[in-house]
């Protein structure tokens, strides 16, 4: 009888057995403390040496590649409605140095991060990436927010770029993207999509729009 992904609860700070288990297609949810930090923050401790506004990663382990739906009001409250992941492959220049630097162990965005960032980066760190499920998952990941704990750098970078410190339940789901040895679930589907191209093309006619860029040539197909 066939079964489904495992379902896991998840601390956002978890013991390297906790990630150890984790296996490929794993659907996770999140409690604990998440915070965001993305090119903005990566820079400004990176690249200027900016110390850290908050100990990593004793508060957290688990950063969020987002920009909150939400604002702060002139008492020092928040709303905070969506929480809509960014796509993660803009930030491969930082991601090494950032998880020395942070200790992160979770990396949570949309879209993964390439082989040679799990290879060189992630593995040597313990690191593993998480995956938002499809777009417009923005609202539903919200309802596992409980409350904003603190925001850093906003004066310095904006709402958007600036560090979110977010409490969490149940918060998720999450795909586990990448695993403690570096295999990638998009690597391994992609592969298997990629093994069929020429079966599905078979028997269709020669393109006949070349001079407006149609190509038969596999070699252009993108996954």
């Amino acid at each position: 009888m066939a079964t489904g992904p495992n379902k896991i609860r998840l601390s956002t700070n978890p013991t390297d057995d906790a990630i150890a288990a984790l296996q490929i297609g794993d659907i996770v949810y999140l409690d604990g403390t998440i915070y965001t930090a993305r090119e903005g923050v990566y820079m400004r401790v990176i690249e200027d040496r900016v110390d850290l506004p908050l100990d990593l990663p004793a508060v957290s382990a688990a950063n969020f590649h987002c920009s909150p739906a939400a604002t702060q009001h002139d008492d020092g409250s928040f709303v905070l409605g969506a929480v809509t992941a960014t796509a993660s492959f803009r930030f491969s220049k930082w991601i090494g140095r950032w998880l020395a630097a942070s200790g992160a162990k979770l990396i949570i965005g949309k879209g993964g991060m390439s082989p040679e960032d799990y290879r060189d980066h992630f593995v040597p760190n313990g690191a593993i990436y998480l995956t938002t499920v499809g777009y417009g998952t923005g609202a539903l990941l919200g309802r596992g927010v409980k409350q904003v704990r603190e925001l850093h750098w906003k004066k310095e970078l904006g709402l958007a770029q600036a560090m979110w410190v977010i409490e969490v339940e149940n918060f998720g789901p999450f795909i586990v993207e990448s695993d403690v040895a570096g295999n990638s679930l998009f690597e391994r589907e992609n592969a298997k999509i990629a093994a069929n191209l020429e079966a599905a093309y078979e028997g269709t006619k020669p393109a006949v729009l070349k001079r407006f860029g149609e190509t038969d040539d596999r070699k252009d197909e993108m996954i």
